[in-house]
């Protein structure tokens, strides 16, 4: 375990290493209700009965509060309780709020904890007080603060500013802070997040030691300071392009974006919101009123809970329904098979899904509009060949007008156990925008070793015209990120290198020295990069080099702005940044060498 000196605000420029490794038939479904777009094909009515049931009960991990509820402070502080330093447990929560206004709640998150309102706009359900997430339990250190949600609630900090200190798949959607945001944890240790979307803070965010983080599609007030890499797209007033001093990277839009599905409630109906499609977008969806989409009744979705087998959900998806899973942990043995085109799959706190015997754990065909967002898949202990499968080999369909989402869709192998799988994730189908995901081979927990959680490659992106927004791809034994389509576009990456490589042999890529963490194919003519970033941190063996964070053909088409790669305390060195250009790390500084604009 490293130990570095505890930095100071005024000092966070130089902060040094991230980890301390540290039963009933439904009725007929309803026709969609029309908000601003045309109902989608797939939200036509199903004229047979069904022989599984639509809507129904969230199960006893969702948990829903209105105002007149009593004990709601007691009940949070129950469930951070449980949740507060359980990593690796196996509680999941939904903390789900009816529109209202709140009053001296303090909602601190522990893991796999979503909290969440159930209006059409984040104004309509007010907290007098905070969402927190802090680093007590980890000793002041929030680099693994990971899996826990805030989305669709406004705020108004009891001290002014909200302190939201979280690490990777932590997303921050569609909050509207009336007040300031504080992204690093009590006495400014430690932190490696994060991402924020849709969203409005009306103060400053204070990012302090925050080594990196993306912000997407929305509005702040103002934005303190830099560390490593801080990317901005379609933000209201964010910080002007200026990397690497101060390294922000400022993109004035978004070039397509929609917003990530949610529940909500009309009346006392539960329904799913579907925003729309948007290009170019800059700022919120929902600062003017009403948000544009369509609307889905809780009855078009078979309500699973866990214990359910994958027939059984494959069953409700031929049947016409959508998935909506409840919190808590499904096993597998076939794969989740999307087919229809418009199928939203969404989960609640942190469902996790684990394929056992080596199956896949979910795959979709070729089809428009599907919508995958909120879960989390768990590596099993037979090595899968891929775990998420967005469709098929050879896919070539044009999706443009309207894409397959992938929204805080994460991806874990070992840590709760011992975990394998060849390639995390593979995406096949054209112009599809994964929009953050962490696709993590474990570090730390159990079931960890070079060989033991043992996963060649992160993402591998087939399909042409793929766009990602908030990349988030760490530790994998070979490549992190392979990209064969064409006309790919990533905006913000972050990633670690595999940190237990016993030796230079182990990573060593034929004639070269290492895999890049980001590599894009010899027969790629155009591709496209803003804000990308590769640390190393070679602690079972420092002596190991690196000889790049990025490899790609060298081309006029393939372009790459702002990189930077970091050796954390010297564990390791990196040659250059992107094939043959960028200067070598050196010492033990933890100083990014960076490159401005290749070629």
């Amino acid at each position: 375990m490293p130990h570095f000196p505890m930095d100071s605000p005024d000092s966070v420029r130089s902060l040094p290493a991230r980890r301390s490794v540290l039963g009933a038939m439904a009725a007929t479904a309803a026709s969609p209700t029309l908000l601003g777009l045309s109902s989608p094909a797939s939200a036509a009515p199903v004229a047979q009965p069904r022989a599984l049931p639509g809507g129904g009960d969230l199960g006893p991990n969702v948990i829903v509060f209105d105002p007149s509820t009593s004990g709601i402070q007691a009940k949070l502080d129950e469930v951070f309780r449980q949740q507060e330093s359980a990593q690796f447990g196996t509680g999941r929560y939904a903390l789900l709020f009816k529109p209202g206004t709140y009053n001296g709640l303090n909602a601190q998150l522990g893991f796999y904890t979503s909290i969440a309102g159930l209006g059409l706009s984040p104004d309509d359900t007010a907290i007098n007080g905070d969402v927190t997430v802090d680093a007590g339990w980890f000793n002041g250190n929030a680099t693994q603060n990971f899996w826990r949600s805030a989305e669709n609630l406004a705020l108004t900090p009891v001290s002014g500013t909200n302190r939201w200190a979280v690490a990777q798949a932590a997303p921050f959607r569609r909050m509207h802070v009336r007040g300031g945001l504080n992204l690093a944890p009590t006495g400014y240790g430690w932190a490696s997040g994060g991402y924020i979307a849709d969203s409005r803070i009306d103060g400053s965010v204070g990012p302090y030691s925050q080594q990196q983080w993306y912000t997407r599609d929305s509005s702040v007030g103002g934005w303190a300071n830099a560390v490593w890499n801080m990317v901005f797209s379609g933000v209201q007033g964010a910080p002007a392009q200026s990397f690497p001093n101060p390294p922000y990277t400022t993109l004035d839009t978004t070039p397509v974006s929609r917003e990530k599905p949610f529940l909500y409630l009309n009346g006392s109906e539960y329904r799913v919101f579907l925003p729309e499609r948007r290009t170019n977008a800059r700022g919120t969806t929902w600062g003017s009123g009403t948000p544009r989409g369509t609307s889905l009744p809780l009855t078009q979705f078979y309500v699973a809970r866990p214990g359910v087998t994958a027939a059984t959900l494959n069953a409700a998806l031929t049947q016409g329904l959508h998935l909506l899973l409840t919190p808590g942990i499904y096993h597998l043995d076939q794969p989740i098979q999307v087919d229809r085109a418009g199928t939203v799959v969404l989960g609640l706190g942190y469902a996790t899904l684990i394929p056992d015997n080596g199956v896949t754990a979910l795959r979709t065909a070729d089809v428009d509009g599907v919508r995958l967002a909120g879960f989390l898949i768990d590596a099993g202990p037979v090595n899968s060949s891929t775990l998420l499968e967005v469709g098929p080999a050879g896919a070539s369909a044009s999706h443009s007008a309207n894409p397959t989402t992938v929204q805080d869709v994460f991806i874990r192998i070992g840590g709760a156990g011992a975990g394998k799988a060849t390639t995390s994730m593979v995406i096949n189908s054209r112009h599809t925008i994964v929009d953050h995901t962490w696709v993590w081979r474990a570090d730390h927990g159990t079931g960890v070793g070079w060989e033991t959680n043992r996963a060649d490659y992160g993402i591998r992106v087939n399909g042409d015209d793929v766009l990602a927004t908030g990349l988030f791809v760490e530790h994998f034994n070979k490549y992190d990120v392979q990209w064969y389509g064409q006309r790919g576009r990533t905006i913000f990456f972050q990633n670690e290198k595999a940190y237990d490589a016993p030796n230079q042999a182990a990573i060593q890529n034929g004639n070269v020295k290492g895999y890049a963490a980001y590599k894009v194919a010899d027969s790629v003519t155009t591709h496209e990069g803003w804000g990308l970033g590769s640390y190393c941190y070679y602690n079972v063996d420092p002596t190991i080099v690196q000889h790049n964070g990025f490899a790609a053909p060298n081309t006029p088409g393939v372009k790459f702005h702002d990189l930077l790669v970091v050796s954390l305390g010297g564990q390791g060195q990196y040659e250059h940044v992107v094939n043959e250009t960028g200067a070598p790390t050196s010492g033990t500084s933890t100083v990014p060498s960076t490159v401005v604009s290749y070629p």
